[in-house]
């Protein structure tokens, strides 16, 4: 699977995949804009890369690189906590920090949301937010996303202790 856009395509996770993903899941500055504490084995992930069918409503969730138009690959876009009844579910996206600020994620996030929409036939996707996390913020608010709600000391920063979140949620109908 290939989702086309000018800058960025989104794409299946393969094999050779396995060094982004454990760079990414094992950066602690990323840990504390969500739920991830603990590092990932290299085995761990190369499991999910191996089990994963890359359809959301067999695995409950879909992760999709994010690579730009050499082929590079920037980092990941998440759809998750499949809620199939009510036709919704998490996203999250996580770029390489090099790649940050360069609008590559918002172009990512405007391929997954028709994707979702036209494909999956989602009605709603969702996003927890850090409060801190600013350009996050921003490219949910510049690609449809509207502030639902506050989430008081949702997540805990450690020694920093507890920090809110927002509630983001898009209507894709």
């Amino acid at each position: 699977m290939m989702l086309r856009g000018k800058r960025v395509s989104l794409r299946a996770v393969e094999p050779e995949d396995l060094d982004l993903m454990y760079r990414i899941e094992n950066d602690t500055e990323i840990w504390k804009y969500g739920t991830a504490n603990v590092p990932y084995s290299r085995y761990a992930l190369r499991r999910y890369i191996e089990e994963t069918t890359c359809d959301i409503f067999v695995d409950g969730r879909l992760r999709l690189v994010i690579v730009d138009a050499s082929g590079t690959s920037l980092g990941f876009i998440d759809l998750q906590n499949l809620d199939a009844r009510n036709r919704r579910a998490e996203v999250g996206i996580a770029l390489l920090s090099e790649w940050q600020g360069q609008h590559y994620g918002t172009e990512a996030m405007e391929l997954l949301l028709h994707y979702a929409a036209h494909h999956l036939h989602l009605h709603q996707l969702y996003a927890i937010v850090a409060d801190e996390n600013q350009a996050a913020m921003h490219m949910f608010l510049q690609t449809k996303f509207k502030p639902s709600g506050t989430l008081s000391e949702w997540l805990y920063n450690g020694a920093s202790g507890y920090a809110d979140a927002s509630l983001l949620t898009c209507i894709l109908d």
